[in-house]
Order: C-alpha cells, then structure tokens, then sequence
C-alpha cells in the first residue's frame, strides 16, 4: 500500500470535528467516527468500540462483520490494550499470545483505549485481512481523532462511576 493511497489524517480529524459539531451523544458519535473510519481507511475490515462494563468490554458503535459482544478486561488485543491504557499494534494476531478471534480471517489489528477522567473507559478498535496494516502513522493519527473523541462526547450518561 502507497502513502499516496492513504487519507491524510488532518483531513480526517476535519471531518470527524464536522461530525460531532454540535452534537455530544456517545452512541451517535462513535457511530460517526466508525463509519468514517471503515469508509476512508483501505483495507480496514472492522472499525468500532468497545465500553468498559465492570471487568469487561462490551460490543458499541461498529462498520463491519458481526463482532464478540463482550471482550474479558485484559485479555486478547483489545482488553491488554485497555488494561495497558496504552495503543496496541499487531501485525499478525495469529501471533499474538491471547488473541479472541471474532473474525478468524483478520491478521492485523490496532486498538487505541479511550480515557475519562484518567481512566480507560473504552476502545477503539480497527481490524484488517492485510498483515502488518497498520503502522506508526495510523496509531498516531487513530490517537488524535480518539482524542478528539473523547473532548466532544458528554460522557456522564454513559460511563459508570464507580471503579
């Protein structure tokens, strides 16, 4: 894949603002962010999140197959990604110790935690067929828009208190 064939990520964190211009419901933003991610981003097979419910990660806003509906906190890619509080770039999941395969045709995936308050309440998770899709580039632009995500959302009705 040429740099040339990838969307420039200041423009998609342009478009991502125009969305949510206005607008602070979680469901309806991330549904947003999602679609614009799986429609923009090429060879991405899944882009959505996942909410912290207790000691779990519950399926919310995705584009792609039918995906798990509640992920372990700290297991597989999405859950060490939560409990890191850090972004996780594999390159082969069938490599990755742990790994919960909701789409045993992914290879590559990137997961990016969502704060409030200090704290990960969620993640944003993009999955692909191509192995090694997804690089420093994409990590570094997927933090921004999350950023960017976690500004705009009125997340009092969503995110539980106590943990």
């Amino acid at each position: 894949m040429r740099s040339a064939d990838l969307p420039a990520y200041e423009d998609l964190l342009r478009s991502l603002g125009a969305l949510f211009s206005g607008e602070r419901d979680l469901v309806a933003d991330t549904a947003n962010m999602a679609a614009l991610l799986f429609q923009s981003l090429p060879e991405v097979s899944w882009a959505g999140f996942y909410f912290r419910r207790d000691q779990s990660l519950v399926l919310g806003p995705f584009q792609g197959p039918p995906a798990c509906i509640r992920l372990p906190w700290g297991e597989g890619v999405c859950g060490r990604a939560a409990l890191s509080g850090s972004s996780l770039r594999v390159a082969d999941v069938h490599t990755f110790p742990g790994h919960i395969a909701c789409d045993p045709a992914a290879r590559s995936e990137i997961v990016v935690p969502i704060f409030r308050d200090g704290r990960v309440v969620g993640v944003l998770d993009l999955d692909s067929y191509v192995p090694d899709r997804f690089q420093l580039r994409d990590e570094e632009g997927l933090e921004a828009m999350v950023r960017l995500l976690e500004s705009a959302v009125d997340w009092s009705p969503w995110v539980e208190t106590s943990h």
